[in-house]
């Protein structure tokens, strides 16, 4: 049997993905805020007020790392967790009035790197290589 990696869509992925992300956190770092936090944030600003369990799903990570993820925004004062009203096991996370500020921040330097990655190439290669990527994730 013959691979030759150069030709692997999984090891393409792969490598944009790293660039992708070492680029958004170089651009996040004077914020004091990494990718990994920057997709739970994002998250938040799309919807306030959810369980860690529906971040993790919505951020594709486990829940540990979320939880790990979670811990360090709050202690930079960015989000909160507070017991679920009806069940006191769950916790119901928000976003307080600093990490609400950031998104007016974050989100230009977040577009600026995704509009650089995505420099010469069309809007409808775009959409339909999001659309493979979504077949993807799914047959996985």
């Amino acid at each position: 049997m013959h691979f030759i990696l150069d030709e692997s869509i999984g090891y393409w992925i792969n490598v944009v993905a790293g660039k992708l992300k070492n680029e958004l956190s170089r651009s996040l770092s004077k914020f004091d805020v990494t990718s990994e936090q920057w997709v739970v944030l994002n998250r938040l600003w799309e919807e306030d007020g959810v369980t860690q369990k529906d971040l993790a799903e919505r951020t594709a990570k486990d829940q540990p790392n979320t939880g790990r993820i979670l811990d360090k925004l709050e202690k930079k004062g960015l989000i909160s967790r507070h017991p679920d009203g009806q069940d006191r096991r769950m916790l119901i996370v928000f976003l307080t009035h600093k990490g609400g500020e950031l998104k007016n921040e974050l989100i230009p330097l977040a577009v600026e790197v995704l509009n650089r990655a995505q420099r010469d190439i069309r809007d409808d290669e775009i959409k339909a290589l999001r659309m493979i990527l979504e077949k993807i994730s799914r047959n996985l």
